[in-house]
């Protein structure tokens, strides 16, 4: 039998992983959230597997001027069989709240986007039957602006509707606080889409602040 070399056992990982079916919509939310756990099962499965494993390390560092702590995931993910070998995710990065949760949940979001970027993992729903592991269908919205940023992780339409659906100034804040780790990870991986819902939000904060 010949043996796999590590980035042989990486691809096996990446067409053996099942997609990830995302979470319920919350009280409150307008999207449905890929949840930290669901990632990490499928492709912690998926590694094991093909006889690779992952561990994670962090960086972390206060930003004062946005008052929050952001976090840096580096993964290795390691042969099992030649532990000489490995294969580095390296740039994962997520921001969380000055308080006793804002390290763990930034730690967590970074881990998800650098599992997600190893495998490339799929993720969709198809009604009550969970997810379906057929291709994407080409599911683009078309609009007078430029073309929106579509990502198989962040709903960025969706994310536009919500903040534009806002009824109140209260309702915003909500939405605003619900999608703001979503706007840092486009923030720092697509800026074309970080200001298109950027210059949303700035515009319906404006015209709910004028009573329309």
């Amino acid at each position: 039998m010949i043996k796999k070399n590590i980035y042989q056992k990486l691809h096996d990982a990446c067409l053996s992983a099942k997609g990830v079916k995302k979470g319920a919509k919350a009280n409150g939310m307008h999207f449905n959230p890929l949840l930290h756990d669901d990632v990490q099962a499928t492709a912690t499965q998926a590694l094991l597997d093909n006889g690779l494993y992952a561990t994670c390390n962090y960086l972390t560092e206060i930003v004062p001027n946005i008052k929050q702590v952001m976090v840096v995931c580096t993964m290795r993910v390691y042969d099992v069989d030649d532990p000489t070998q490995h294969v580095l995710v390296d740039g994962c990065s997520a921001f969380g709240n000055l308080d006793k949760f804002g390290t763990g949940n930034a730690m967590s979001y970074s881990r998800k986007y650098a599992f997600l970027n190893l495998l490339n993992l799929k993720t969709g729903i198809k009604d009550e039957d969970g997810y379906e592991p057929k291709p994407f269908e080409d599911s683009t919205e078309q609009s007078v602006e430029e073309p929106t940023y579509l990502d198989e992780t962040i709903d960025v339409e969706e994310m536009k509707r919500a903040l534009k659906s806002t009824n109140n100034l209260d309702e915003f804040l909500e939405v605003k606080n619900l999608i703001r780790k979503d706007v840092e990870f486009l923030m720092r991986n697509n800026l074309r889409a970080y200001r298109q819902v950027t210059d949303i939000a700035e515009t319906r904060e404006l015209q709910l602040n004028n009573g329309q």
